[in-house]
């Protein structure tokens, strides 16, 4: 299972990443903006930013790891469930998270 401690650990090689709060929660942000953020809500999980499209993509593959609530309709966000997401492909939507809102000056 992948923990919150895994997070942390698998987004710190990115530029100027901080670990901090988000809506009273354990979060991940970039120059001040949240990209990532342990969700405490009933069905738990890791609300990472992403595009529509991607969400999109995601909810279809029928990956159980991918979930969303009706909280986040419309919104490109995707929710994540550490127990079930192969270690990767988190990685990846981490970094994806991460360029929507690293300044540009990050961006290579």
């Amino acid at each position: 299972m992948t923990t919150w401690e895994d997070v942390v650990r698998l987004a710190s090689g990115l530029p100027e990443v901080e670990v901090s709060t988000w809506y009273r929660t354990p979060a991940l942000k970039v120059a001040g903006k949240g990209f990532a953020r342990l969700r405490t809500e009933a069905e738990g999980g890791l609300v990472v930013l992403c595009g529509h499209d991607e969400k999109a993509a995601l909810l279809d593959s029928g990956d159980a790891a991918f979930f969303t609530t009706p909280h986040y309709d419309g919104y490109g966000s995707i929710i994540v469930d550490l127990e079930r997401v192969d270690v990767d492909q988190l990685r990846e939507l981490l970094e994806e998270a991460w360029r929507l809102k690293a300044p540009r000056r990050l961006l290579t």
